[in-house]
């Protein structure tokens, strides 16, 4: 891999957000907006709070794609810039879902701090404000792409993207309603579905479908190729997500796992419910979406006599396994199979 023009890491990464940060904000100064200082000083928290502080290995992984692509030349100056700006717009993406998840689930904490909503003074502007870093993703892009062939591309890969997400958003909630359990409604294949749609194409096809669109492919077989291998590879993260939400370290993780409390349709309890006896499929249904602490440690009683822990480590081996023969079996004419390599490497076994 050739050397990069030095924005390889998350402290460069950074430094290009203060630029976006800045040209945002500076607009804003400006007519039409000439916004009063109380506007552009909230918009500024805004951005600061719910933007950067994650692990930020979705943005990350537009120009860390977009190098794969290339081959052996190294980036331009201008196309790593560029890369970085796309890879700062998919976070922007994920600040908007999570503020507006947050409020939907009635979390608490959000990367180690208060959820935006949770903050003093916030409350329920913070659905306005997701709305405005959305807004902000077609700025950018305007900004800086629209001279491209593939601006329109961009466009629809956002919108289409983002409507996806939502739907897997929407499935999730009135599968699961919070405070109506119903344990019955739950099964592996609506939870597949879930998945899918609110993560795995954000998450994971998106910053590699955008890295295509700046390497000037455009064969749909690529496209579909990608897609066959982040689709189960998203599907996997999130089920190691809600793994980590029973039994990861809050001070690891950065929040406070929830998921029991708030009767999620999750992989752990679709699988347990593979599991279970008709008497603890009672204590299931007795204790699950409770908000009470001993709600929760029955529940987790349970997860632990049919033995969840190992149950996902046979999983998370099983996963890796299938993922790589994917890989080996890909056709490196269409994309460059070590785009799939680094995401597999990423989250393997990962701990946050």
């Amino acid at each position: 891999m050739p050397p990069s023009n030095g924005l390889d890491t998350k402290k460069d990464f950074m430094d290009a957000f203060e630029t976006i940060a800045g040209d945002i904000l500076s607009e804003l100064h400006q007519e039409p907006y000439a916004l009063p200082e109380s506007g552009i000083k909230w918009i500024k928290e805004n951005l600061y709070y719910n933007i950067p502080g994650g692990k930020m290995n979705r943005g990350l992984s537009v120009p860390d794609t977009l190098e794969c692509l290339v081959g052996q030349r190294e980036l331009s100056k201008d196309e790593r810039r560029r890369a970085v700006i796309l890879g700062w717009c998919v976070e922007i993406l994920q600040a908007f879902f999570l503020i507006a998840d947050d409020i939907m689930d009635g979390s608490i904490t959000r990367r180690g701090q208060p959820c935006w909503y949770k903050k003093d003074g916030v409350g329920m502007v913070a659905i306005n404000d997701s709305f405005i870093l959305e807004s902000i993703i077609y700025k950018l892009l305007r900004k800086y792409f629209r001279q491209e062939k593939y601006y329109v591309d961009l466009l629809e890969l956002f919108h289409e993207v983002t409507y996806q997400t939502e739907l897997g958003q929407m499935l999730d909630l009135i599968t699961a309603p919070e405070g109506q359990p119903n344990l019955s409604a739950f099964s592996m294949l609506k939870y597949k579905w879930i998945v899918k749609f609110k993560t795995a194409f954000y998450s994971f096809y998106l910053p590699v479908a955008l890295a295509m669109h700046m390497a000037h492919i455009t064969d749909p077989a690529a496209f579909k190729l990608a897609e066959s291998i982040l689709l189960p590879l998203g599907e996997y993260f999130q089920a190691q997500d809600d793994y980590l939400d029973c039994y990861g370290d809050p001070a690891v993780i950065g929040k406070i796992g929830t998921d029991i409390e708030d009767n999620k349709c999750g992989w752990i309890i679709n699988q347990a419910l593979e599991r279970v006896s008709d008497e603890q499929r009672r204590v299931l249904e007795d204790n699950y979406a409770r908000k009470d602490p001993a709600c929760v440690a029955r529940v987790k009683g349970v997860f632990n006599e049919v033995n969840m822990k190992q149950v996902f480590a046979d999983y998370e081996e099983a996963s890796y396994k299938q993922i790589k023969g994917l890989i080996a079996s890909a056709d490196s004419i269409l994309v460059n199979p070590e785009v799939f390599e680094r995401f597999l490497q990423k989250v393997y076994k990962r701990q946050k």
